[in-house]
């Protein structure tokens, strides 16, 4: 299985409800390292997974509408739980779309799985991991 990544960050604003979270129910900040990694059994004509300019425009285009923002605000996370691990489907959503409907260009069509990894400090991470369908 071939592999590309491509990284970026975002920094957010997020609160959480219920016992489980401790302090983590108050408001507090976050600066989240996102790897999102493309997955194919054959390199393409040209010898790649993907074209690698278009995975990053791909994915800033998914960060940058949270990109220093309080995602308790924002109308796609209402009544959810913005978790490390919520925030890896969500972008991983955002990256298979993007494969399907041609935004990762020539190739995109033949990426298998997809793996978006947030790191939320140097000791902690939560990734989603799945087929593209």
């Amino acid at each position: 299985m071939y592999a590309v990544e491509v990284r970026d960050h975002i920094m957010i604003a997020h609160s959480f409800k219920g016992e489980l979270f401790g302090p983590a129910q108050k408001l507090h900040g976050a600066t989240f390292v996102v790897d999102v990694a493309f997955f194919r059994k054959e390199l393409t004509s040209d010898y790649v997974v993907v074209d690698i300019g278009r995975a990053h425009d791909a994915l800033k285009a998914c960060l940058g509408p949270l990109n220093y923002q309080n995602l308790d605000d924002l109308p796609q996370f209402a009544g959810k739980q913005t978790t490390t691990e919520h925030l890896s489907k969500y972008i991983f959503d955002a990256m298979a779309n993007a494969a399907r409907t041609g935004a990762l260009g020539p190739g995109g069509e033949g990426i298998c799985k997809i793996r978006v990894n947030l790191h939320e400090s140097h000791v902690a991470r939560a990734w989603y991991e799945g087929d593209v369908a």
